[in-house]
Order: C-alpha cells, then sequence, then structure tokens
C-alpha cells in the first residue's frame, strides 16, 4: 500500500511538474510558428524590401501588442510637459506610415489626414489601435506595390537626396524609435511588455 501511495505521489508531483513546462513549451511553438511564418514572409518578398518589411513587422507587432497593452486611462499620460503622450506616439507613428510613403509617390487613403493625424484621434483606445494597426496595412501595400526597379530611384526626402529604398528604410527605423519609446512608456506606468511576461 505505501509503494501504491508513494508511486501515486511521484506521479503526482511529475504531473504537477510537467504542466509549466506544457504551458511554457506552448508559448515556445507559439512563437516559432510566428517567427516561422514571418521568415517564409520575408522569402517569398525576398531581397532589401523583405528585410525592410521585416523589420516593419516586427515593429508593427509590438507597437500594436503595446497599445493594446496599456489601459485607456493611461493614453494620456506623458513623461514630461511638452513631450508626446502615450496616444500621441501611436498616432505619430500611424500619421508617420502615412505620410512618408507619399515621398516616392505612394497615394494616402480618402479621409486620412497625416498631417493632423496625431491630435485628431480622441482619446480612445480602440480608435488608437484601429488607426495604428491600418496605418501598418496601408505601409505594407505602399511597400509592395512599388516596382523592384524603382527600389533605386532617386527621390527628394525632406529636402535631401534619397531613393526609395531610403525612404523605406526611414519607414523601419522610425517605427523602431517609437517601439523604444512606447516600451519606456508602458514600463513608466507598471506595465510589462507583453513579449516580455
Amino acid at each position: 500500500m505505501k509503494r501504491l501511495f508513494g508511486s501515486a505521489a511521484v506521479l503526482a508531483l511529475a504531473c504537477a511538474l510537467a504542466l509549466p513546462v506544457q504551458a511554457q513549451t506552448a508559448k515556445t511553438m507559439e512563437k516559432t510558428a510566428k517567427k516561422e511564418d514571418m521568415k517564409e514572409q520575408m522569402k517569398s518578398t525576398g531581397g532589401v524590401r523583405g528585410s525592410i518589411l521585416f523589420q516593419i513587422d516586427q515593429a508593427r507587432e509590438k507597437l500594436i501588442a503595446l497599445a493594446n497593452a496599456l489601459p485607456p486611462e493611461k493614453y494620456g499620460w506623458r513623461p514630461g510637459e511638452g513631450v508626446r503622450s502615450a496616444r500621441e506616439v501611436f498616432n505619430h507613428v500611424a500619421a508617420a506610415n502615412y505620410f512618408l510613403p507619399t515621398f516616392w509617390g505612394a497615394k494616402v487613403p480618402a479621409g486620412v489626414n497625416p498631417q493632423t493625424l496625431e491630435k485628431e484621434v480622441s482619446g480612445d483606445k480602440a480608435k488608437t489601435v484601429e488607426t495604428l494597426t491600418k496605418s501598418f496595412d496601408n505601409l505594407r501595400e505602399a511597400i509592395l506595390a512599388v516596382p523592384d526597379g524603382d527600389l533605386d530611384r532617386k527621390i527628394k526626402l525632406f529636402g535631401q537626396d534619397a531613393t526609395v529604398r531610403d525612404a523605406m528604410m526611414v519607414l523601419a527605423s522610425h517605427a523602431h524609435e517609437h517601439l523604444g519609446q512606447s516600451i519606456a512608456y508602458v514600463r513608466s506606468n507598471g506595465i510589462v511588455p507583453p513579449w516580455s511576461k
């Protein structure tokens, strides 16, 4: 009888230890699947455009996750006077996603004004997340619409000589710049970024 209880105790302990491992394994598998999807996406696009889209998609996923993680009452939070609020940072990224592609000739969707977007989208969290998401969808389409031969086409970017590819790279670095800012914002409000949990 002692042996039976001992075996049952060992089995129960093994199961209890296995559950967190299984949960962690499921999370790891989910992350791996997402990474594989991104790699496949990059491979199908290929080249420099694929690399740029990979970077933009990385920033997109994390910025939208942060926008969703931040409680609505914290959307007006700012680290100091004269600094963008959390909502304004998300809307600033969205505005740039619409505006910068115009340098290579992409059109801004009807009803969107990148120059006023940062201030005009209200403090409504759902609207901010939706605006940010749609801006990244639009940006991806604008990048994919450029023929390969146009990536090296000369353009003026804020008065400087550049190429279409340069403008795309500015968009990727811009999104990552504000991703870092947004991470600092949510952490300042006691929120751990979802991918760090």
